[in-house]
């Protein structure tokens, strides 16, 4: 991942920019009526060090600073925390800046004139999952997180999909947040805060949603300085005692309810594999389901429909298999995405980062400079390979075809196998402590079709 450029110009205002010929440059002109150009909103993450004791606000107003000064350019990745910053060094882990892809197109760079930098604070939580125990002896109900929270970081950033998928569902959440908050009545524009991801497992469904939970958590940390993520197990909620079930429900949402009544908590709500809850009345009534089905389907949809009320709660659901989802739930998902095998670019970019993370860590050898070594993104590839003359070393070119071959056979691969296909290459090697990166490709390669040959028809 590529980190911004620091360009020397100490400001812009009063400041003549030039290029290297000495041409001036000017900074984008203004509209006819004589306005400034919109600038572009990029969010800045701030990690507190988990010894920090800093207010957010003061930490917030020095990152701010420092923006300033080092009139960077904005690409996504790291920044450095400035040596010279006592307080910084002291309070921060990392500055991140996120979602620039967003505003640009065609491998352009955002530069810092036009650019109106969102800081975001925030210090990770290391309670780890709370367990909500029963007193006899069932199965508990729900985990809960506390937002955000340290075993969820980074795991936005491993997520590839297709474009603009993670950004449609972070401007939703915006939009439903706002509408709520600025009292727009539900009468008349209708909307229920649920999300509803479906399709084949291993896609990462219930990983987007953790993570998309974690990212609002610290986007809107200052309007909601308290988060919580309540993780539904669907299948303890149906009861042994099968007219139990509907009451399980109901339980659950009421302690949903509580925890929401406190207006700066932001409470997301898990249901993995809804189909489970939500199982179709059809199938009941047809008596190849229990009669409770359709109770537990009732209740479920009716505690719903109260929470809708509450400006701060977000439902999150994911299904395997969405033609068995009750019609009545479907129908209040406010988004219903489908999430997909990867494509071919989305393979090569989730290869590549495995790599990239072997040659930061030196399980991969031989590579000069490895600790600074970039793969080509797939986009930039392509270029390269429509170019007639290389002028990348042919090292680094010829790993990302053979990178690009590995993702061509992976085809049909989920993203889950796909993570760990590496570590079953290189678990084939004779040498594990001697890895080549071309023999690790190979093996790959040769992984992944053997992996292929092993999916059930």
């Amino acid at each position: 991942m590529s980190s911004p450029m620091d360009i020397s110009v100490p400001n812009l205002e009063g400041v003549k920019i030039s290029d290297q010929n000495g041409v001036p440059l000017a900074p984008p002109p203004a509209s006819p009526s004589n306005v400034p150009h919109e600038k572009f909103q990029v969010s800045v993450e701030v990690c507190l060090k988990p010894s920090s004791t800093a207010r957010p606000d003061d930490v917030q107003k020095a990152v701010e600073q420092m923006l300033e000064k080092r009139s960077l350019s904005y690409v996504d990745g790291p920044i450095p925390v400035p040596n010279d910053d006592p307080f910084l060094m002291e309070n921060v882990h990392r500055i991140c800046i996120c979602d620039t892809d967003e505003w640009v197109k065609n491998h352009d760079i955002l530069l810092f004139w036009q650019v109106k930098p969102i800081v975001h604070v925030f210090q990770l939580s290391e309670e780890g999952p709370c367990e909500e125990l029963t007193g006899d002896g069932q199965l508990s109900s729900f985990n809960e997180w506390i937002l955000p929270a340290k075993e969820f970081d980074g795991m936005w950033e491993s997520l590839i999909y297709e474009s603009g998928l993670k950004q449609r569902l972070l401007r939703y959440a915006a939009s439903a947040l706002l509408f709520t908050e600025k009292g727009v009545d539900p009468f008349l524009v209708s909307w229920n805060r649920i999300i509803l991801l479906h399709g084949p497992p291993g896609t990462g469904k219930t990983s987007l949603c953790k993570a998309l939970a974690q990212k609002l958590s610290i986007r809107f940390s200052s309007r909601y300085p308290q988060c919580q993520l309540i993780e539904v197990n669907a299948h303890s909620l149906f009861s042994k005692w099968f007219s139990e079930s509907g009451k399980l429900v109901a339980k659950l949402f009421q302690k949903i309810q509580e925890m929401i009544e406190e207006e700066n908590n932001l409470v997301f709500v898990l249901i993995d594999e809804v189909e489970s809850l939500a199982a179709a009345r059809k199938a009941a009534l047809s008596g190849s389901e229990p009669s409770d089905s359709i109770r537990v389907v009732n209740a479920l949809l009716t505690q719903m429909d109260k929470l809708k009320s509450s400006p701060n709660v977000i439902i999150l659901t994911t299904s395997n298999i969405t033609a068995a989802i009750d019609i009545a739930f479907v129908d209040r998902a406010d988004i219903k995405a489908y999430v997909g095998p990867p494509t071919l670019q989305a393979r090569y970019e989730i290869l590549r980062s495995c790599l990239q993370e072997l040659i930061r860590t030196g399980i991969i050898s031989n590579i000069q400079g490895s600790s600074q070594y970039i793969l080509s993104d797939y986009v930039t590839l392509k270029e390269k390979l429509n170019m007639h003359e290389i002028q990348e070393a042919q090292t680094t070119f010829h790993l990302c075809k053979q990178l690009a071959e590995a993702a061509e056979a992976c085809e049909g691969l989920s993203g889950r196998t796909l993570r760990k296909l590496p570590f079953l290459a290189h678990a084939e090697l004779d040498n594990p402590y001697c890895c080549d990166p071309n023999k690790l490709l190979n093996t790959m390669i040769d992984t992944a079709r053997r992996e292929r040959s092993e999916l059930p028809d």
